[in-house]
């Protein structure tokens, strides 16, 4: 950086460092900065510089990140007194430039290098609150939050980033009860993040902004394993309590992080001083990174409140805010809670005084109650039990659930007042920059069809290696996922030598996950010692097999995914890596690590990533799955079965941030694991259903989190109902965890709507098919081309379909009469449909009907003595009477058009259907496996042997009258009472 350069950044950073309350005059203050600058400065302070220096500027230079910083805060700042415009909007934006007083020209080039930041925030659904956090409220009290928000800032966290955890911690902290208000209340909430994508971080800064805000009593309760426990103890000691309320005057050596290389380098946050002598307050640590809480003389002493004026209660503010807070990070353990719940019962200090905060992470887990209380003498569970008697003890308790799978903690009866349902509010996290989540390993309802698929357009072809196994002893997938992991190895050893620098990549690892028997584990390892140790890494058959491997996988991948990371051209500049990545790998002999309790199988050491760099294959089972973060996580081998999402979800250690390797992360999949003799999964397929299960459920507390006349639409207690399964045998969460709710009515205008549930009988088929018949013959003779054209992607969706229309009147009358084997499942949309019907005025005028065709002519039948030839879908119905997809994603983006949901999309066939309120009817005569081949030799089938399968979008206008998405009846234990 020259003189000149260095001057205009001081410049700037003067400038806008008084502007911290509101946007101002931003020239004028740059001529004020100047005068202290010297002559040279003048000509740096105007616009004309401010300008030409950002027309030659990068998105990353100094400057423009100064800018950014700033820009960030004044997007998100939530009801300035500057402003009435709403948060992350063109419109803020505008008015902070307009205050800055920029020409319009200057905007326009700070507008394209930093961007507005629009990207969706968390989704809350909550009850009706009374409003008490505010920044008012918190004026001059701060001291933990900003604190962490210096640190984050420090590590190098983008601003949009930072600002995005204040936003979405502020909306759990809001709902907590007020800690000094003389009425006690206690608030349960659940947060729900994504795995391994920082959920912890968020609490951390709940925790903070609650001790500033007047929490004393801080209660993380930090997973069922002591490693899972010790993590979250030094996450929250490095980044929040910080170096002097861990020593409190003790000498260095005596910490207990003494030996952690970040306590070493000073990475631990810093108050400079002990809080209390800042004008702040202590955090009194009750547990330690090695200690578990203990019953101990010292720790009652230390669980007692001082309070400055004795004849006021302690949530009273004279002496809640100059308390020190107590923090504790325990184990979901029956006799360590045990322990506290008895600690606190001894203490002097009125429990019913303590605001109190306890953190529940990875809720689902343990916490739960699955003990069927319906039945007799029926007993809570060991943890859910203490969890209850905590809340019951502590009055102003508030309870925060954490956890990416949520669907056990909303199936908890809400009508438990002892019980953790988050009976106050659920907030969804968004997805973060730069995460790899499940969907990064598939193609959901991608546009590109299956056969134009490539490593370029598509996820799976990028990330996901099959696993298919010739016999027990087929060895060919593990070697081959040994050797992607050696050569991703050498790849990074590489990329640090051209740009990243030395020792960016701390740690590389490869997940090993068959089973959770250590037994298993113990075989595993002696397969994949062998495997490692006749590889040959460092001679000619090594070699050969690492090339092929580079050739036809990492090589074309990482040429169109490697996001400007260096990639080798050719093996030969990457093979130099090779020896020196083995070495890392396996040069102490120890190149795994196996993860579980077995004592016999420890000298790979422990998988601590806080203490060490660690290049190891890891084996594991249970001890690898919740909370624990796998550091470096590059190739994965996964084979584990389990019954349930929510479980294989959190098995998915593959998910989280891989800055500078994403291109070579390898996800090898089991695609037909024997779970009995005769019933064989496919992993893939399992994970690509919970991904759909999660992003639907998401997706709906998106829907229905918009306010209506200021009031929520739905509240947690009504959440249940938008939970779903794609898969038979995959259930959302355990069968003991799931509670029960009906839905009256769905309302989705302009939503692709999708019926699979049809029934198996033969007279309801035939009857059903009889109502539909009419409409067949009512089509027309010849097909049209519908087709669309998504401008963003520029990828083309088209198709040949007969055309037809019926009126509202007769399609309500055909839906009410048609035969389904669970009718419940259907009545939600018909209630919808009736409604847009029978409404004054009507909400939709009429109803186009598609019925696709194939366009190879092949696939064709006639239904009974009609003489009507029409295209037929071959469908499986994967549980019950339920189909999976019956549409294919082509057919859709016309249809949606057509209703009104997507803009033009550039075909005239398509356009010359679209109107105002015209809903789309799509038709698909299904044929089922066991009736295939008599079609194929035919031609014709008994109107009693296929299912009229059906989709519909309604019109995009035809919306609720009271602007409500769903109506619907939650069943509980109280209703059953009554």
């Amino acid at each position: 950086m020259n003189p000149n350069e260095a001057l205009r950044l001081t410049l700037h950073g003067s400038a806008l460092a008084g502007m911290d309350s509101r946007p101002k005059d931003v020239l004028r203050a740059l001529s004020y900065q100047a005068e202290d600058e010297g002559p040279e400065a003048a000509s740096l302070a105007t616009e004309q510089d401010f300008l030409s220096t950002l027309n030659a500027a990068h998105s990353s230079d100094q400057l423009v990140e100064l800018w950014r910083k700033q820009l960030t805060k004044w997007d998100y700042a939530d009801t300035p007194t500057w402003s009435s415009t709403e948060r992350r909007t063109d419109d803020r934006r505008s008015a902070v430039l307009s205050l800055l007083q920029l020409s319009g020209e200057t905007q326009r080039v700070l507008n394209s290098l930093i961007p507005v930041p629009k990207e969706s925030g968390a989704v809350v659904i909550s009850e009706e609150f009374t409003p008490w956090y505010t920044p008012q409220s918190q004026q001059g009290r701060s001291w933990y939050w900003p604190a962490y928000r210096r640190l984050l800032a420090e590590k190098g966290w983008p601003e949009t980033a930072i600002a995005g955890l204040d936003e979405a911690s502020d909306r759990v902290v809001e709902r907590l009860a007020d800690p000094t208000s003389e009425t006690t209340y206690q608030s349960k909430g659940l947060v729900v993040g994504h795995v391994q994508s920082g959920k912890t971080a968020n609490f951390t800064g709940v925790i903070a902004k609650a001790v500033d805000s007047g929490y004393r009593l801080v209660i993380v309760l930090g997973g069922t394993l002591n490693l899972l426990r010790a993590q979250t103890q030094r996450r929250l000691d490095m980044e929040l309590v910080g170096r002097e309320n861990i020593l409190r005057g003790a000498a260095e050596y005596e910490s207990d992080y003494s030996d952690d290389p970040a306590w070493i380098q000073g990475k631990f946050l810093s108050h400079e001083g002990m809080p209390s002598a800042l004008g702040g307050f202590d955090i009194v640590r009750m547990t330690t990174r090695n200690n578990d809480y203990k019953s101990l003389l010292q720790g009652i002493v230390a669980l007692e409140f001082e309070k400055q004026e004795p004849a006021l209660p302690l949530h009273n503010p004279r002496n809640l805010h100059r308390s020190s807070a107590r923090l504790m990070v325990v184990k979901k353990n029956k006799s360590v809670l045990a322990r506290l719940v008895k600690d606190l019962n001894k203490i002097k200090t009125p429990l019913g005084e303590i605001p109190v905060l306890i953190i529940d992470d990875e809720s689902d887990e343990a916490s739960v109650n699955t003990a069927n209380q319906n039945k007799p003498d029926a007993e809570r569970t060991a943890i859910n039990d203490k969890i209850s008697e905590l809340l019951q003890l502590l009055p102003r308790a508030q309870y925060v659930g954490y956890t990416a799978t949520p669907f056990a903690n909303v199936f908890i009866d809400p009508s438990d007042s002892e019980d953790i349902f988050p009976k106050d509010f659920i907030v969804s996290l968004p997805r973060p920059a730069g995460y790899m989540g499940v969907q990064d390993f598939h193609d959901l309802d991608s546009p590109v069809s299956p056969a134009d698929r490539t490593i370029a357009n598509s996820n799976e072809k990028a990330h996901v290696r099959n696993i298919r196994l010739a016999s027990n002893d087929d060895e060919s997938a593990l070697q081959k996922a040994l050797d992607m992991f050696v050569l991703t190895a050498a790849t990074k050893l590489y990329r640090e030598r051209n740009g990243l620098g030395d020792r960016f990549f701390q740690h590389h690892t490869m997940l090993v996950h068959e089973s959770v028997r250590t037994a298993d584990h113990r075989e595993l390892h002696g397969r994949i010692s062998k495997l490692w140790w006749n590889s040959g890494y460092t001679g000619p058959e090594g070699h050969k097999r690492l090339r092929a491997l580079f050739d036809d996988d990492l090589a074309p991948v990482s040429r169109v995914r490697s996001d400007g990371f260096a990639v080798p051209p050719s093996y030969e500049d990457l093979s130099p890596y090779v020896g020196a990545a083995a070495i890392r790998i396996g040069g102490d002999d120890q190149p795994i690590i196996v993860v579980n309790g077995d004592s016999d199988l420890t000298a790979g050491g422990d998988a601590d990533f806080d203490k060490r760099p660690i290049w190891k294959i890891l084996i594991g089972g249970q001890k690898l799955a919740r909370g624990f973060t796998v550091e470096g996580l590059t190739v994965t081998y996964y084979r584990r079965r389990t019954n349930n999402a929510s479980t294989l979800m959190q098995m998915g250690r593959w998910f989280g941030f891989r800055k500078g390797y994403q291109d070579l992360v390898r996800l090898y999949l089991g695609r037909e694991e024997a779970t009995s003799k005769s019933n064989v999964i496919d992993l893939y397929e399992a994970f690509e259903a919970i991904c759909r299960d999660e992003e639907t459920f998401r997706r709906e507390l998106e829907r229905y989190s918009e306010l209506v006349d200021g009031k929520p639409q739905v509240t947690p207690e009504e959440v249940p109902p938008l939970v779903s399964q794609h898969l038979p045998w995959l259930k959302p969460t355990s069968p003991n965890k799931m509670y029960n709710t009906r839905v009256v009515e769905i309302r989705s205008a302009g939503k692709w709507e999708e019926p699979t549930a049809y029934p198996t009988e033969g007279a309801a088929l035939r009857r059903n098919t009889e109502l539909w018949t009419p409409v067949l013959e009512s089509l027309t003779d010849e097909p049209s081309r519908f087709s669309y054209t998504f401008d963003s992607a520029g990828t083309h969706h088209s198709f040949d379909a007969l055309t037809g229309s019926i009126s509202p009147g007769d399609l309500l009358h055909l839906l009410q009469s048609l035969k389904w084997d669970t009718p419940a499942r259907f009545a939600p949309h018909l209630t919808y449909l009736e409604e847009i019907t029978r409404s004054s005025p009507a909400k939709v005028d009429d109803w186009l009907v598609l019925a696709p065709q194939h366009s190879s002519g092949n696939k064709r039948l006639t239904i009974g003595a009609s003489d009507r030839s029409l295209s037929w879908f071959s469908r499986k119905r994967r549980r019950e009477f339920v189909f999976g997809a019956i549409s294919e994603p082509k057919h859709r983006a016309a249809a949606l058009r057509v209703a009104g949901t997507l803009p033009q999309g550039g075909n005239a066939t398509t356009e010359q259907h679209v109107a105002a309120r015209r809903g789309v009817i799509s038709l698909y005569p299904v044929v089922e496996p066991d009736q295939r081949l008599d079609v194929e030799t035919s031609g014709r089938i008994d109107p009693g042997k296929i299912v009229m399968a059906f989709t519909f979008v309604a019109p995009a206008s035809a919306l609720g009258s009271d602007g409500r998405i769903v109506r619907f009846t939650t069943i509980n234990s109280a209703d059953v009472e009554l």
